[in-house]
């Protein structure tokens, strides 16, 4: 079979045959939630034309998914519902089931001839698909996806920084934009016998599950989909690109791409984002840069918790910067907030509070308000790990790229990790600082309120 995939991207996850009297190639889709530049459903496809059968799509939807609310849930759904209608078109049976991911694989497996799965990097998503391999009577087979270099092919190690990575990313990511081509389905699938749950009425949905309801949704700002994923990246190019290495780091503008909640929910693949760039523009900083961003920075977060078992706990951070922290953890903090005052924006920092409004809001903040609002919350509480935790908790609630390998990644950022010792100051020791003097230095700060305001609603002067 020949699908267009590397075959770097392929791993066999057992030794098990394919299972003769099986009725269909199963796609396990939990990670890649798109019907097309899916690696994965391209070899599905390859694979059930090869062995003369039809391919089933199955995805299981849990009500406890880790720190997951009704924005989180809404947004995927409505990816879900765009794949849905992608998968149709090209023949394949989509089947969304209530139920623990590797069960729901398990259960649509019985009748599979083979299980084809994408690929997640954090520990729960890599124990289903263990489990999946080891109690499946057949052959299951995961296709990686969701990064540009499969990450063992970029580094067999945890890496210290982007320099660290970058070249090895850099050598290798020109090998990898290849875009799968399974063929066409030969068996019309649309007709199989198992069947799901319908998601026509997304609201009343996520309205019947026992979720965290407190967090809403913010589809008039964001809307999931991979057809909403190209149309925002399209007009990204069009009418921002030109203005990217001078603006991405101004947040009062809009000259950035918007893609890392599509990513983070796979509606959209990171090659596919590197191809379209290189086939719009020609060689310049613009493209240079947003190949960093997405390259180098991304595939550094996928690197960090692949390779770190407890990736979202603060003592994995870099021992200078958990020693610097220690010796600090005692130095007076004022201001000091409580975590309701930051959740609801009650602090002397019109700057910060507008980010954690932007936040809450919409779902999104722009990536250099990110640096300063985690620096904050570490000067503003009583104690790193407090702050760490908080940060954290507030990221993975609010945010719809939360719970990703790039928050992790992050948000232990802020903290140390990836970087190296600075001059030592209070409370932060040798750890990077972010004042409201640099952020009056290097952009304009009061513009950005007044943007925030916009989105929200919310009077200026009340911010």
């Amino acid at each position: 079979m020949d699908a267009n995939i590397a075959p770097e991207r392929i791993k066999h996850l057992n030794q098990k045959p394919a299972y003769d009297n099986g009725t269909y190639v199963l796609y396990w889709m939990q990670q890649s939630q798109r019907s097309y530049w899916n690696h994965a459903l391209e070899y599905a496809i390859a694979k059930a034309n090869e062995l003369d059968c039809g391919v089933l799509v199955g995805f299981g939807l849990m009500d406890d998914y880790p720190e997951a609310n009704a924005r989180h849930y809404t947004f995927l759904l409505e990816g879900l519902q765009q794949a849905q209608e992608g998968l149709e078109d090209r023949k394949c049976k989509f089947v969304l089931r209530f139920g623990h991911p590797a069960e729901v694989a398990l259960e649509l497996g019985q009748s599979a001839k083979c299980i084809v799965c994408d690929r997640g990097y954090l520990r729960h998503q890599r124990a289903w698909r263990d489990r999946v391999a080891e109690e499946a009577d057949c052959q299951v087979v995961q296709v990686e996806c969701d990064a540009v270099v499969p990450v063992e092919e970029a580094s067999d190690k945890q890496e210290y920084a982007a320099r660290t990575i970058r070249k090895k990313l850099m050598g290798q990511y020109e090998g990898f934009l290849e875009k799968p081509d399974g063929g066409t389905l030969q068996k019309d699938s649309r007709f199989l016998q198992p069947t799901g749950q319908d998601i026509e009425d997304i609201p009343a949905m996520v309205k019947r599950m026992d979720i965290d309801h407190s967090v809403a949704p913010v589809s008039e700002h964001f809307q999931g989909g991979e057809q909403r994923a190209a149309a925002v990246f399209e007009r990204f190019l069009q009418q921002h690109f030109s203005d990217y290495s001078a603006h991405r780091n101004q947040p009062q503008t809009d000259d950035v791409s918007y893609m890392s909640m599509y990513l983070h929910f796979g509606h959209i693949a990171p090659a596919h984002l590197l191809q379209w760039v290189r086939q719009a523009k020609p060689k310049d900083d613009n493209r240079e840069d947003f190949v960093e961003e997405l390259l180098v920075r991304r595939e550094l977060g996928i690197n960090f918790c692949y390779y770190t078992e407890d990736y979202d706990r603060f003592d994995t951070l870099p021992g200078w910067a958990q020693e610097t922290l220690a010796e600090h953890s005692k130095d007076e903090r004022d201001p000091a907030y409580t975590l309701e005052e930051l959740e609801h924006a009650q602090t002397h920092d019109p700057y910060w509070n507008a980010a954690m409004l932007e936040m809450k809001h919409t779902g999104y903040m722009h990536n250099y308000m990110r640096m300063y609002w985690g620096k904050q919350i570490l000067a503003w509480s009583p104690d790193p790990k407090t702050a760490y935790d908080r940060t954290l908790h507030l990221n993975n609630k609010y945010f719809l790229d939360g719970r990703d390998c790039n928050s992790f990644a992050n948000v232990s950022w802020v903290f140390g990790q990836h970087d190296r010792g600075w001059t030592e100051r209070p409370i932060f020791g040798k750890v990077r600082i972010m004042k409201q003097s640099g952020l009056k230095r290097k952009m304009k700060p009061d513009q950005y309120v007044e943007k925030v305001a916009r989105l929200t609603g919310i009077d200026a002067t009340e911010i």
